[in-house]
């Protein structure tokens, strides 16, 4: 079973490996996934990790992951790529922190590659993921190669919250960069200016960690203060 791209070229199908259970987690989900409201974490479910993918993975995932591969080294790819996950029609590359401006080079100068394009890079906070807790998000896009894509995932350990920037290869990361500092306390080693964009410069803490409070900011409204939300309770 195979999906079509945009391009037309044949992406993987959405079966595959069946995704890793790594903790359970309790409490209010929306309405989507039950109507419990209350705040007393009523609702449970499992928290899931898409499994490592097998060759061939499709597509033109095969192609991309070989000319890396090719480039880098056998032994330099196996150091540099901790694992491949294919999930969703999307390729996902896992890079060991320390290789990534490598990678990234790699990815945009080869002709084989030319993924001129990073489109964006984001945080992500995973509680249970010990020792890889902070992951950094990255998007690219081949322009050269018909609107190919890759992502690539780094990890950190929430004790150690550095990853290499990559502003010199891809200018347009700056912002991004800087964002993602901002809003989960990832530290982009060799970034020019790595300082606030969205909070004031004096902000204690990183808002989008799952580690930080919900609320408990007062906030007036009409003569009351608006309670956290894991202090207010429905009973309807």
């Amino acid at each position: 079973m195979t999906d079509e791209t945009t391009n037309g070229e044949v992406a993987p199908a959405q079966d595959g490996p069946e995704p890793v259970v790594i903790a359970q987690k309790k409490g209010m989900f929306g309405s989507s996934l039950g109507n419990d409201t209350s705040g007393y974490g009523g609702l449970e479910r499992p928290i899931m990790f898409p499994a490592d993918a097998v060759r061939p993975y499709g597509g033109y995932f095969d192609d991309v992951a070989d000319n890396l591969e090719r480039v880098l080294g056998a032994d330099a790819y196996g150091i540099a790529v901790e694992r491949v996950v294919v999930d969703r029609g999307e390729l996902t590359l896992f890079v060991a922190r320390e290789h990534l401006p490598a990678v990234v080079k790699v990815l945009r100068d080869d002709p084989s590659l030319r993924f001129e394009m990073c489109t964006g890079l984001s945080g992500v906070h995973y509680l249970h993921d010990e020792g890889r807790e902070l992951h950094a998000v990255y998007h690219f896009l081949s322009i050269t190669h018909a609107s190919r894509r890759v992502r690539l995932e780094v990890t950190c350990p929430d004790s150690d919250r550095h990853i290499p920037s990559i502003v010199s290869t891809y200018p347009g990361a700056d912002w991004h960069e800087r964002e993602t500092w901002d809003m989960f306390g990832i530290i982009f080693d060799g970034h020019p200016a790595l300082t606030r964009i969205l909070m004031p410069d004096d902000w204690p803490g990183h808002p989008q960690r799952k580690d930080y409070p919900l609320g408990g900011i007062p906030v007036e409204y009409k003569g009351a203060t608006v309670p956290p939300p894991d202090q207010r309770r429905s009973y309807s």
